[in-house]
């Protein structure tokens, strides 16, 4: 909503933008302090001080806030414009040709990788399925997804499997298959949020996750049981709420420019999709796994864990064995990062809901915490690039080996099994400046998605100001504490 041009109500905002980024700062610098006071001994030979890195996030936050409260005075993003793609790029992309060639080409990949899990050889980098599994599918379609939109969708073989059944079953029928169950509203994305915590479960503790055997096992029960819960829920209901990485793609998609609505191509404002998403049951629980399971990949691989870890495996050591002791020691840690993640985002929201309780539409925090959870998936992204960019851009390559290679025996069927892999393509000072980039930028577009949700919630443009104060001391908190992995995952 515009201010009206009241020069005195301009001056008043101002002053409130700045007493609250005033406050913000001193937590900010000081989060930032704390987070980069351990040091970075493999970043040394960095031209700019290490300590400067926490304070330049710290204000570009806080200057971001006071930017937003003062220029952004409605919403922008949830009211951006959408513009079709011709209708002849429309009709090519959206057909059912090619939509049958990609879901064919998910469904493709998915054999390769069960049969190479299970028939190639157990050198995890020697086979297809882990490395396509942990570093091609899970952080490659991340990129994709930023720039093209819900790319997952056109390639997802569980769906492709399940509406390629469908449609045979009604062939040989002859009608209409039997009507599936209700999908229930109040189910919301529980399925898909088990499901992602398993599957961060089985990268960051599992004991020989990464075997190939193992991964093509997890994929062959995942895609049983995909297949059985649509068969009783339906297809896209299913597809919509239940598959985790539908769901999970499908939140990265948002940021895209692009999205697929009502059989058409639309272009977007990026970032605009989280503005308008309508947040499900479950949202902020599957948010909080997206950050709490890169945060605690950062965390074992610090001095911190190392030094705690060994404690809590001894705890446990007398009753469950050695390996069953650190299976439990690890399970405890991710669980207790995702719910540290988890309350301190809703204590940012029961900050939101006090310096809201006066407005015309007073929200209980729960009610907060699921709106704003969208504004959370570009910190997401930007933990999971600043993490494992170089996984992706390394370890990836070797993609050009495996595709001629899958199983490990010497094969070169396209003739690419001699490619090799460039450790020089990103040094190590190039990828810390690329790690905080990425943790700040995700920060400020979370906040920007966030100012704009509070505009269109709260009409006083006032109280949605003020409510950001909340907001921003929960990006201060985790960007410090980004940070502050980075410092131990590279020291």
């Amino acid at each position: 909503m515009a201010l009206g041009g009241s020069t005195h109500f301009v001056r008043r905002r101002w002053v409130v933008a700045v007493a609250a980024a005033s406050l913000a700062l001193v937590a900010a610098l000081a989060g930032a302090q704390a987070a980069l006071a351990h040091g970075l001994g493999g970043r040394a030979d960095l031209p700019i001080p290490v300590w400067l890195f926490g304070w330049v996030a710290a204000v570009v936050l806080v200057v971001s806030f006071v930017a937003l409260a003062a220029m952004w005075q409605e919403p922008k993003l949830a009211s951006s414009p959408l513009r079709r793609l011709p209708d002849s790029l429309t009709r090519v992309v959206v057909s059912r040709p090619l939509s049958i060639l990609f879901g064919s080409a998910g469904v493709f990949l998915l054999v390769v990788t069960i049969w190479s899990g299970f028939a190639g050889t157990q050198i995890a980098t020697g086979n297809f399925a882990p490395i396509f599994v942990y570093v091609i599918f899970w952080l490659g379609l991340v990129p994709a997804s930023l720039l093209l939109g819900d790319v997952f969708a056109a390639l997802n073989p569980w769906r492709a499997i399940g509406r390629a059944t469908g449609w045979l079953l009604g062939k040989l029928l002859g009608g209409p298959t039997p009507e599936p169950l209700p999908y229930t509203r109040q189910l919301g994305i529980l399925p898909a949020t088990v499901g992602l915590f398993a599957f961060a479960w089985l990268e960051l503790i599992a004991q020989n996750g990464e075997l190939p055997r193992n991964v093509a096992a997890a994929t062959l029960v995942y895609t049983c049981v995909t297949l059985v819960a649509m068969a009783v829920y339906g297809v896209e209901p299913w597809t919509r709420a239940g598959e985790t990485f539908s769901v999970y793609f499908g939140l990265i998609a948002q940021i895209a420019p692009f999205e697929r609505r009502d059989e058409r191509i639309v272009v977007r404002w990026p970032f605009s999709g989280l503005a308008r998403y309508e947040p499900p049951r479950g949202i902020v629980v599957f948010v909080a796994i997206m950050i709490g399971s890169v945060s605690f990949d950062g965390l074992q691989e610090g001095p911190v864990w190392r030094r705690i870890g060994p404690e809590f495996e001894a705890a446990f050591d007398g009753v469950f064995g050695d390996t069953g002791a650190r299976l439990l020691s690890d399970s405890l840690g991710l669980v207790l990062i995702i719910a540290i993640i988890w309350a301190f985002y809703r204590a940012g929201a029961e900050v939101m809901r006090y310096f809201t309780r006066d407005s015309d539409a007073p929200l209980s925090a729960g009610e907060i915490a699921r709106a704003f959870a969208p504004s959370l998936v570009p910190i997401a992204v930007a933990y999971l690039g600043a993490h494992f960019i170089t996984l992706l851009l390394i370890e990836g390559q070797s993609i050009a080996s495996l595709v001629s290679d899958p199983l490990g025996r010497g094969w070169d069927l396209f003739g690419t099994r001699s490619s090799g892999i460039n450790f020089g393509l990103i040094g190590a000072t190039n990828t810390w400046y690329l790690q905080v980039a990425l943790v700040v930028a995700g920060h400020v577009a979370g906040l920007a998605v966030a100012h704009d949700r509070a505009i269109e919630l709260w009409s006083d443009s006032k109280v949605a100001t003020r409510s950001q104060l909340g907001m921003l001391v929960v990006m201060v908190g985790l960007t410090s504490f980004a940070l502050w992995l980075l410092a131990k995952a590279n020291a």
